[in-house]
């Protein structure tokens, strides 16, 4: 537990050397960890973090709390109580939307930021080629999932088996599932931060006027075949950030640093080095 001004927060850190903060928008960690943040754990040290409402970190008194502009300010809290002068940062999904307004709003706290499978406004489900447009075949599947997984009360063998289903239609090789996602690591649905994205913040999310002006060194990764942030989202953020990488990887879907993850790996290594 980490006490702040804002509050308390509860992060899971593990590796040594450079820091590299992780989260996402709605995810609920544990000490099982996370796939994502595993990246960087054998060369950095990787500070897991369970954002306000999540876990043990402190609640909310009002909704807007859980915007991103809050939360940028709380991530902001926690790296000046661990007394870092800067840190990298990294996000998945909508993880990587929560980085790209950190550089924005707060770019000197930042070394450097990884965004993977990611969008820099809400417009990445406009497309049929996304899972939560209307017209793609998948969506209500996703949805009713979604939905489920909001549930509290549920069986922790019912939710590993409906998180498998969920996760099972953002990967090129569904059959691949068990080889890529460890069954000793596991995390909730932050319910709350989910609905808040989806009812008050995902219709007005758009940073692509404020991308023009980041200067912080970005390293965007994404799958080619990704159904949840298609490509043309890492394109356009690659064409607003001065300062930025765009590598495609051509045999992912939504899980670049699980389906090719020596190539992930490798690519992680030479941009924060």
């Amino acid at each position: 537990m980490i006490r702040t001004d804002r509050g308390d927060f509860e992060i899971f850190t593990k590796g040594r050397g450079k820091p590299v903060c992780v989260t996402h928008l709605y995810s609920e960690f544990n000490e099982t960890g996370d796939h994502f943040a595993d990246t960087f754990t054998q060369r950095y040290e990787t500070i897991l973090v369970n954002l306000r409402g999540a876990g043990k970190s402190s609640s909310y008194q009002t909704e807007d709390e859980l915007s991103m502009g809050e939360t940028v300010k709380d991530l902001e809290s926690i790296r000046k109580a661990m007394e870092y002068d800067k840190w990298a940062f990294a996000g998945h999904s909508t993880g990587g939307m929560l980085g790209l307004h950190y550089a924005a709003d707060v770019p000197e706290a930042l070394s450097q930021l990884i965004v993977v499978g990611s969008a820099a406004d809400g417009k990445y489900a406009d497309t049929k080629n996304s899972i939560y447009h209307h017209d793609h075949p998948q969506f209500q599947i996703m949805q009713d999932l979604i939905e489920k997984l909001k549930s509290k009360n549920l069986h922790p063998d019912e939710r590993k088996l409906l998180t498998r289903e969920r996760t099972k239609l953002s990967l090129n090789d569904p059959e691949k599932y068990e080889m890529y996602f460890s069954a000793d690591i596991f995390k909730k649905i932050a319910a709350d931060r989910l609905n808040y994205f989806g009812e008050h913040e995902f219709q007005h999310f758009d940073l692509k006027d404020r991308l023009k002006f980041v200067k912080t060194p970005t390293l965007i990764v994404c799958g080619e075949n990704d159904v949840q942030c298609p490509i043309r989202c890492s394109e356009e953020m690659y064409d607003l950030m001065e300062d930025s990488i765009f590598l495609r990887f051509q045999y992912s879907n939504h899980y670049p640093f699980l389906e090719e993850k020596d190539r992930f790996q490798l690519a992680i290594r030479s941009f924060l080095s």
